[in-house]
């Protein structure tokens, strides 16, 4: 494991592959970690690749580097801090791969600095919040989908995620990927990550501030700006969808093509939910090595 300091962060991150190699970023979402992406970050550094794997803020031994820091769980402080990250290593263009949180940090680094990304892979599509409609309903299956975020809205959720942390993970696990058959071993591999001090207060932001229940960091608000306009990814991208995510409707990304005016994929994956990486690792792999080699 190694950290360095970018932004506001002290990050660790996992390498893998030569460090002459073509470079790509894994990111991981909620409530997953660095350990999605144990099967994936091989094929890809035998490919050739230079891999970073880093922990987002709040999870594993990420850390502030200052306490007055908001703990923002919003999107556009998950993209700034990639944007750091990516300068701090010095890494030149890379591929940004991620799920979830992760792959809307890379979804918006794309889209803002396009200069930055030589590629991106998304699970479920174009993956930047459009918080001015956040209030308007959607069909009542995919509101029953999202009952954690507005069980995280309140006073009640947020301490039932702190008392009960890895339950609650654990369930989102079970519900999101119902064909998937981890054990307790994968599961608290990655559930260590959860007692980062900070995981908490960054997780009720993340999930309070995307329906606009509470205010963002003051710094990012041109950030934030600039992403309420739903600016469009024109790098080479493929996106991703399990055909069996427990969180997203049934091909409720395809949909997201306009957002994409670049070279652009979409991919089911039969039998995978919403942990494609960790679940399917050589489809996720397979689909990096694609925007890497142009086979969109």
């Amino acid at each position: 494991m190694q950290t360095i300091e970018a932004g506001g962060l002290r990050v660790a991150y996992a390498e893998h592959g030569p460090a002459e190699g073509w470079p790509v970023l894994l990111l991981h979402g909620f409530p997953y970690d660095i350990h999605a992406y144990d099967a994936v970050a091989p094929i890809l550094a035998r490919a050739g690749a230079r891999v970073i794997v880093p922990y987002l803020r709040g999870y594993g031994p990420t850390r502030f580097l200052d306490a007055a820091t908001p703990r923002s769980g919003q999107q556009a402080a998950l993209a700034d801090d990639l944007r750091a990250l990516l300068a701090a290593l010095q890494l030149g263009p890379a591929i940004l791969a991620g799920h979830d949180w992760g792959g809307r940090a890379a979804c918006i680094t794309a889209a803002l600095w396009p200069s930055l990304v030589a590629g991106l892979v998304s699970q479920n599509g174009y993956n930047i919040q459009d918080i001015s409609s956040s209030l308007s309903p959607a069909a009542p299956e995919a509101e029953l989908r999202h009952w954690y975020q507005y069980y995280l809205h309140g006073e009640r959720g947020a301490r039932g995620l702190a008392q009960n942390r890895r339950d609650f993970c654990r369930l989102l696990w079970r519900l999101w990927s119902p064909p998937w058959r981890f054990t307790e071993a994968d599961f608290e591999a990655t559930a260590t990550s959860f007692d980062n001090p900070d995981f908490v207060a960054v997780v009720l932001h993340s999930y309070r501030h995307r329906f606009g229940l509470v205010a963002g960091d003051p710094a990012l608000e041109g950030i934030e700006r600039q992403l309420a306009a739903q600016p469009a990814i024109g790098v080479p991208a493929i996106t991703l969808d399990g055909a069996k995510d427990g969180v997203m409707m049934p091909g409720g990304t395809a949909q997201h093509a306009r957002h994409f005016t670049g070279p652009h994929a979409h991919r089911v994956i039969a039998g995978a939910g919403h942990n494609l990486p960790q679940e399917k690792p050589a489809d996720f792999a397979a689909a990096i090595l694609d925007v890497r080699n142009g086979r969109l």
